[in-house]
């Protein structure tokens, strides 16, 4: 009995270590999206990450403040959204793709309706405002993300479903959002 209890205990510490990871790496990421606004290129959270903000989207209706790092490795991944390196960047002509874990920073993808309004921020550019126009579950063997080259568009993506018990599956749910021709404050400006 007593070993099930502590395995029991070991389990919730890890997810809640998981989780209170996520939270302070968002802390150190604010304030290397800060220094990022103020010029310093390429802004290290703490000294040893490989990553950096990129980006800040914000999902108003649904309360969502994140910082976007660039690269979208298992150990980026683990701290917040990831940019993919090979898509536009984000609020410029193409498809930016940005991923994150399902279980921590798009979570509230789920929640996401179609012509809710994400705001996207990057270093001395207005906001970029897209509308979400597309709601999908992929296969991620046979899938293809259309990129468009003229439009800014941005595609969120993570794995599905979301209260799957194992992780990893093929399937992935996919948001994709358009541009919209108003544009927002300078990206440095809170709302």
């Amino acid at each position: 009995m007593a070993l099930l209890a502590a395995l029991g205990a070991w389990e919730l510490g890890h997810g809640a270590w998981i989780h209170a990871k996520a939270q302070l790496a968002q802390y150190l990421l604010q304030r290397a999206w800060a220094r990022t606004l103020r010029g310093e290129p390429a802004s290290k959270p703490w000294p040893w990450a490989d990553t950096w903000p990129v980006a800040r989207l914000r999902v108003p209706a649904h309360g969502v403040d994140l910082i976007v790092l660039t690269g979208v490795s298992g150990r980026t991944l683990a701290f917040g959204p990831g940019h993919a390196p090979h898509s536009a960047a984000p609020g410029e002509p193409g498809t930016a793709i940005v991923t994150a874990h399902r279980d921590t920073h798009f979570r509230f993808l789920e929640r996401l309706q179609r012509g809710d309004e994400i705001l996207v921020d990057v270093p001395g550019r207005p906001s970029g405002r897209f509308r979400v126009d597309e709601l999908s579950v992929v296969d991620s063997r046979s899938a293809v993300i259309c990129t468009e080259p003229g439009a800014a568009a941005l595609v969120l993506m993570t794995c599905y479903p979301f209260d799957a018990l194992v992780a990893g599956g093929p399937l992935r749910y996919v948001v994709t959002a358009h541009a919209s021709a108003q544009q927002g404050p300078p990206s440095g400006a809170r709302p």
